[in-house]
């Protein structure tokens, strides 16, 4: 669990961030995780299912953390690691707890994450036409790494 800590004078609200609680998620959250996407996510991926969400989870416990505020589920990001590349997906706020220090508290609890497993950078997917993200993203330090591409290709049929 991460507390952030909040400097003296400011707002009711910021000293309210204090009881925000980032921990990993457990199987019992993913139900209440896919609703949250529904409304905090922007697009969709073709792992956004119980099944794909299970997978993440029992593969690797650490990776799905969660923010939270008075036990609401207020964020979430995915902070995965393979061994070789530290990789971020699902950096989601609630829309109404934007612009509070949220995301900057997942980010720093899944940095955190990495350099105790070993990671030496972070790569963050984050949609092109999602300039919200962008400005969150370069505020939090990361560019966009104009060289490199993505190339997908699905394995699955997806029920979406």
């Amino acid at each position: 669990m991460v507390k952030t800590r909040v400097p003296r004078g400011r707002s009711w609200w910021d000293r309210r961030m204090t009881d925000l609680r980032v921990r990993a998620a457990t199987p019992d959250d993913l139900d209440a995780v896919l609703a949250f996407w529904k409304t905090a996510a922007e697009g969709t991926s073709i792992s956004d299912d119980r099944g794909g969400v299970d997978r993440l989870v029992a593969r690797d416990p650490g990776a799905l953390l969660l923010a939270e505020l008075d036990g609401e589920l207020v964020g979430t990001v995915i902070a995965g690691f393979d061994g070789w590349r530290c990789h971020l997906y699902r950096l989601a706020v609630h829309p109404e707890r934007r612009r509070r220090g949220i995301g900057s508290a997942l980010l720093a609890a899944a940095e955190e994450r990495f350099v105790r497993l070993g990671g030496r950078r972070g790569d963050a997917m984050v949609l092109v036409r999602n300039e919200t993200a962008h400005h969150a993203w370069r505020a939090a330090g990361y560019a966009p790494e104009e060289k490199w591409r993505r190339w997908v290709k699905p394995l699955a049929e997806t029920t979406e």
